[in-house]
């Protein structure tokens, strides 16, 4: 009951290899390969999409942006005259 000894795990082997084949095995480890490549880049570009958007426009104040007052409101200059 202890771990699997070396003839073990050849006869393993050898029964997979007759029952899916050489071509088989190898086109499992492609996809696999394909599979982690694609999910790599996917990673990638979902961190890089964030980077990418830009920040939400900031209200300034009018009286520092000094563009005056916005259409409708009297600014001060207004109010003297």
């Amino acid at each position: 009951m202890g771990s699997f000894s070396l003839i073990h795990w050849a006869v393993l082997i050898l029964v997979v290899i007759l029952l899916f084949g050489r071509g088989r095995i190898s086109d499992l480890m492609g996809d696999l390969a394909k599979g982690i490549t694609s999910f790599k880049k996917g990673l990638a570009d979902e961190d890089s999409t964030p980077a990418a958007k830009s920040p939400p426009a900031q209200l300034t104040d009018s009286k520092s942006a000094g563009s005056g007052a916005p259409s409708g409101t009297p600014s001060a200059d207004d109010a003297r005259r």
